[in-house]
């Protein structure tokens, strides 16, 4: 069936064969092969991940614009509509677990390793392990790897960075409302808003690894709470700038006219994104920097 072809209510929608899937293969293997080079002092690994976020920028500019192009073009159905929601939620719920598998790395390493270490449980009486180490968090564990650090607190940038997430939440809010009332001026003044935010907190949150780093100490290498910081951390700020990303490209076309209020997925999918990137935040301000 040609992807051009008139479909049905209920007809399936073939696509056609498309590259862009092994573009973004490898994107995301030279950015991720890039920083695992980097964090060992290899020359090269800066590179690599240009190089992949390169890809990654004509990955979502070519994938995205054929999506785009189709949709425009009436060649989906309500067919097609309902497996785009189901490929965002199943997409959404991958993330969820990719996080829970950092927050229960924490958990082990808070409630379980830490207590072992110190001689509890059934390792209470054999000592076999350090015997003068005390379980408290936040540890470097046994010898403080990397040496002593500061821990971030969580009423400075965090508390600030909590606020400015929780805005951006009620700011795509209203310019979904903004959608749904046909109201061009809220839909996009609401996403430009939610742009701004997300930008302030991703600057906010280079000055904090700047202090962490050049003030408090808090490195990759202060031992097991610097490495689960900088991970946790670390890959929310990457799905925040990937969301702003996301919601720039919703703005140009919301800009352009392309959304009505019964014909807008685009918007809803990234928007049920940005809500999950502010749940997660909360559950790391919890447990990563208050706790």
């Amino acid at each position: 069936m040609s992807s051009a072809a008139h479909h049905g209510p209920n007809d399936y929608y073939i696509p056609e064969s498309s590259p862009w899937p092994i573009v973004a293969m490898l994107a995301v293997f030279f950015m991720l092969s890039g920083t695992a080079l980097t964090i060992n002092e290899v020359g090269i690994g800066a590179w690599m991940i240009l190089a992949g976020f390169s890809l990654l920028v004509v990955m979502f500019y070519g994938w995205f614009g054929q999506v785009i192009k189709e949709n425009l073009s009436d060649q989906y159905n309500e067919q097609v509509d309902r497996s785009f929601r189901q490929g965002m939620f199943w997409f959404i719920a991958s993330e969820v677990f990719f996080f829970l598998s950092f927050f229960g790395s924490l958990y082990y390493i808070r409630m379980i390793a830490l207590p072992w270490l110190s001689g509890e449980g059934y390792l209470a009486e054999s000592q076999l392990l350090y015997n003068q180490f005390v379980a408290d968090w936040p540890t470097a564990g046994p010898e403080e790897l990397g040496g002593r650090f500061k821990a971030m607190g969580a009423w400075g940038i965090p508390a600030l960075n909590t606020l400015i997430l929780l805005l951006s939440g009620a700011t795509v809010t209203w310019a979904h409302w903004g959608l749904k009332e046909d109201d061009q001026k809220k839909l996009v003044w609401g996403l430009a808003a939610t742009i701004g935010l997300g930008l302030l907190f991703v600057v906010f949150q280079v000055y904090e690894y700047r202090h962490a780093y050049h003030e408090l100490n808090l490195t990759l290498e202060s031992g097991v709470y610097g490495s689960t910081f900088y991970m946790l951390t670390g890959f929310h700020g990457f799905h925040v700038t990937m969301g702003a990303v996301m919601l720039m490209a919703i703005l140009v076309r919301a800009i352009k006219g392309h959304f009505s209020p019964h014909n807008h997925f685009a918007f809803e999918a990234v928007a049920w994104y940005w809500h999950f990137v502010d749940v997660v935040w909360l559950g790391l301000f919890v447990f990563v920097y208050w706790m």
